[in-house]
């Protein structure tokens, strides 16, 4: 085995990500596009992974870091299916043979929930059943990954706006269909782990429940940073609907270096299949108004916002994570703390409006994570 990279060194140093088990590493990606799913990509490309992708062949915004980044350029192969078509996600699984799954592909957007619910719940809940018949079917053949990290989100849980942070045993429900969804993803992939996958050689399946990401080359809809961004660019006037609103806010990279982690522990033992929390410092959890403020002072000339009044859809007010168990028993850290976190996103979008290179300055940012 060759001697690690500088690069791939400070992978290991900080985060726990282990170079020299994804070197060569077969991984399919769902939802690669998208905008953690082309860091994702990105990351695994700089390991030496052989990268596969199955995405809807659109790009999921205008931009895209997936395009900005020439993400296409390093994966082995990218599959365009619609992740509700099970026959062609049964197809794409047989076809990669990946060891690692990592299923990202959803609906992601709170707000976008309550105008189309079918599509939040076909994408999110179909999606999700589609992958697990996909790894059903295959896991009589060598076609079935070892490990699957099935990716949800932090709404999953009953939010009762208490100051509690939610732990991993904590009951699932959602007040709208985007948080219900990845709540009945959670359910679903319990119940077909238990029924399916928990004798020898079956996949180990885990999900994992992030908080509220940020970071550069994310051009959402509805998304904070995103906004502040445009707010900056064009000089409109941002205006928040809930200042006050607590959120668990960490960089892109803490959670994609959960899901390698959580992945490499899966393929030691099968104790590690069940459901993750992989959450910021308690102490990043911040309000609303205060990220703003934040990132208004970092970003040259400032952001302009203010405060909206009015109705608007349902969103919880205090969201908090307790990942004591992803740090005890996977070692598991964030590698950023929030100050860190965006100080990287503002670079990272000051220096994209500067046209600089966009696959390069994201690969530093990979490369800076370990020191």
């Amino acid at each position: 085995m060759s001697a690690d990279t500088p690069a791939e060194a400070a992978h290991s140093k900080v985060s726990g990500v282990d170079p020299a088990f994804w070197r060569g590493r077969r991984v399919l990606v769902t939802g690669h596009t998208g905008f953690k799913g082309a860091w994702l990509s990105l990351w695994l490309q700089s390991l030496g992974a052989r990268v596969f992708g199955a995405s809807l062949e659109v790009a999921p915004s205008t931009p895209s870091l997936y395009e900005l980044a020439q993400v296409a350029e390093g994966m082995a192969g990218s599959l365009a299916l619609d992740i509700r078509d099970a026959r062609a996600l049964e197809r794409a699984v047989v076809q990669v043979k990946p060891e690692v799954l990592v299923h990202m592909a959803a609906q992601p957007f709170v707000r976008r929930s309550f105008s189309a619910p079918r599509e939040t719940y076909e994408t999110n809940v179909l999606g999700t059943l589609n992958v697990l018949e996909a790894l059903r079917l295959a896991a009589s053949t060598h076609a079935c990954p070892q490990a699957v990290v099935v990716v949800t989100s932090d709404k999953c849980y009953e939010n009762h706006e208490s100051s509690h942070p939610y732990r991993e045993d904590d009951p699932l429900g959602g007040h709208d269909p985007y948080s219900s969804s990845k709540a009945a993803a959670e359910i679903l992939t319990s119940a077909y782990r238990r029924s399916f996958f928990s004798g020898p050689g079956a996949p180990r399946i885990a999900t994992a429940r992030a908080g509220n990401v940020i970071g550069g080359g994310d051009f959402g809809e509805d998304r904070l940073i995103p906004d502040m961004v445009r707010a900056a660019v064009s000089g409109v006037e941002l205006r928040l609907r809930r200042p006050t609103a607590v959120r668990p806010w960490q960089h892109v990279l803490s959670p994609l270096s959960g899901y390698l982690v959580l992945a490499q522990a899966l393929f030691e033992s099968g104790d590690h299949a069940r459901a993750w929390n992989l959450g910021p410092d308690p102490a990043d959890a911040r309000t609303v108004e205060w990220v703003v403020r934040r990132v208004s002072e970092l970003w040259p000339g400032g952001v302009p916002w203010g405060v909206e009044d009015g109705p608007h859809p349902h969103e919880a007010h205090l969201l908090t994570l307790d990942s004591s168990r992803a740090r005890e028993r996977l070692g598991w850290a964030p590698p950023f703390d929030l100050e860190d976190g965006l100080a990287a996103t503002v670079s990272w979008y000051s220096r994209w409006s500067e046209d600089q290179d966009v696959r390069a300055l994201t690969l530093e940012q990979i490369t800076a994570l370990g020191g």
